[in-house]
């Protein structure tokens, strides 16, 4: 499915890119729910998760192509130097201001990607503040970093049900499809092998009746 490799993209390329600037990189499950104090001992850090489609529209006439713009959010956690700073003295001294590195990287290990996926390159969106907060002495914060993207969908035809490859072959299980033989659920009968191709041809003038025809017959691979 195309989401879960989006994310999983933006994941393998935060963990190449940011390297040791932070803890660990991965999928949020939770980790800001748990308790804030648990998850500041284990920033900095950076989770990724599916933000949700904003907008959808049909791309064809034929309604079975479909846009959908949605977003992905980097949820970073770090230590707030200028907080620590105005706690300190009232406000940072020059050379402390540029204290938020990871919103930096983040941004910039993400925007205009396409991370090799059928999507549309990431646009970088707003930077919203979760979480400001003290452990400690030290001042803590945790930001979200929208990027927006854009993939096409593919709907059904009226009445008919997913037909996902054959289990076993190569296509089987990158398919989005196979959640349905995973799952079992309802599938359709698959499309007929294409075995012949019939051609009439017609003269001018045309009298509407074919004055040749011609059958190829699709050879067996």
């Amino acid at each position: 499915m195309i989401l879960t490799r989006t994310e999983d993209a933006i994941i393998a390329r935060l963990r190449l890119g940011l390297g040791r600037m932070v803890n660990e990189v991965g999928s949020y499950g939770g980790e800001l729910d748990d308790g804030l104090d648990e998850a500041i001992r284990r920033f900095p850090a950076a989770w990724v998760t599916f933000g949700g489609i904003t907008k959808t529209e049909p791309t064809s006439t034929s309604q079975q192509k479909f846009k959908a713009s949605g977003q992905f959010v980097v949820m970073v956690g770090e230590r707030n130097v200028r907080g620590e700073v105005a706690g300190r003295r009232g406000g940072p001294s020059q050379g402390e201001v540029g204290t938020y590195p990871l919103i930096y990287a983040v941004r910039r290990l993400l925007s205009a990607q396409d991370l090799g996926l059928p999507i549309a390159p990431l646009l970088p969106g707003k930077v919203r503040t979760l979480f400001n907060t003290r452990l400690e002495r030290q001042a803590f914060s945790v930001f979200a970093c929208e990027f927006q993207t854009a993939w096409i969908e593919e709907a059904l035809p009226r009445d008919h049900w997913p037909t996902p490859p054959a289990a076993g072959t190569p296509e089987a299980e990158s398919s989005p499809d196979a959640v349905f033989t995973r799952y079992q659920g309802k599938l359709g009968q698959p499309d007929p092998d294409w075995l012949r191709t019939g051609l009439n041809y017609h003269l001018t003038p045309d009298d509407g009746k074919a004055d040749a025809r011609d059958l190829i017959t699709r050879s067996n691979p």
